[in-house]
């Protein structure tokens, strides 16, 4: 596997999510999660993500026995700032915060210091000043290595880094979701920030494999899955079925070979459970386009395409604060 730099942090051109194995996309099984990190780090995958919310807690210590004799092995990020009572969720940036959930992710993760630490959501009721005042602190401390931000906007990202240097901003970015590349990802390149796409595969639509979805996985009330906008979202996922074959990959390969073509600084995190797809995912790194090959597929995927939110109206208040 190829590496990508994140300012000063060396990871994998591809990373895997982890959020799946814990909940939000239907059943899971442990072993099978544990077994498909163990082989993403056999086979060059080191960059993984985790957030202390991902199924209260279980995805870390996941992730933490996954690793538990490969610490070395892996660069580990995770995030903080939404906080779960039961049904309810709250975003909690204040500084004595952040530190509790620092020291909670390293216990659940067994490890003694985060390679990347981000802040999920931002809450515009805490200056961002003194929220990275105190993830900066973490630093000082040892406890954390790297720090980044997840779904914040310019503004926000430039404030931010005048307070402490931002190695990464995780936010979603996909052939199906190009409204960061306006001023988002242009702020990200002037502040030297890296750039960590998270659903890069539009979760899952553009496999054009995912067919039945149950009631215990959120893409059952997500907008861009009911039926109108699900079959206007298919027709586009079909445009990517006769490029791939001509390059000989699947579809899901071509849309992680374009996001890895958008720039050196960005390091795509597709989320699996299964070895079979983390495989597929990771050859995606080995796929080259032409000038020629990404203009059509930027052509055929322009901003705004998709149809439907990504979020439902309350989770779309969250991003880009």
């Amino acid at each position: 596997m190829k590496q990508r730099q994140l300012r000063d942090l060396t990871v994998s051109a591809i990373g895997l999510g982890c959020m799946g194995m814990s909940e939000f996309y239907g059943e899971s099984n442990d072993e099978e999660s544990v077994a498909t990190i163990r082989h993403a780090l056999d086979t060059g995958v080191t960059f993984l993500d985790t957030s202390d919310m991902y199924g209260s807690g279980h995805n870390e210590r996941l992730v933490g026995r996954a690793i538990a004799d490969r610490r070395e092995d892996a660069q580990i990020a995770t995030k903080f700032a939404i906080r779960r009572d039961g049904d309810q969720r709250t975003i909690d940036n204040r500084p004595e915060w952040i530190h509790e959930a620092c020291d909670a992710s390293l216990q659940r993760l067994g490890i003694e210091r985060i390679d990347l630490y981000y802040m999920h959501r931002r809450n515009p009721d805490v200056p961002i000043e003194e929220s990275v005042g105190a993830m900066a602190e973490l630093v000082s401390e040892g406890k954390v290595a790297h720090l980044g931000l997840s779904e914040v906007s310019a503004e926000t990202l430039r404030a931010a880094c005048e307070v402490h240097p931002i190695t990464a901003l995780q936010s979603e970015w996909s052939l199906f979701t190009r409204e960061l590349e306006r001023e988002i990802v242009p702020a990200a390149r002037e502040l030297g920030v890296g750039i960590v796409p998270y659903s890069p595969l539009g979760r899952g639509e553009l496999t054009g494999s995912v067919e039945a979805i149950g009631e215990n996985d959120f893409r059952s009330s997500a907008p861009r899955f009911q039926a109108e906008n699900r079959e206007r979202n298919l027709a586009l996922v079909d445009r990517l079925r006769e490029p791939a074959d001509e390059l000989g990959c699947t579809s899901a390969q071509l849309a992680l070979a374009w996001l890895l073509h958008q720039g050196e600084d960005v390091v795509p995190i597709p989320g699996t459970r299964r070895v079979k797809y983390l495989d597929e995912n990771a050859a995606a790194a080995d796929i080259a386009l032409s000038d020629e090959q990404l203009r059509e597929l930027g052509e055929l995927f322009p901003p705004g395409a998709a149809a439907g939110d990504r979020y439902t109206s309350a989770g779309m208040t969250t991003v880009e604060q």
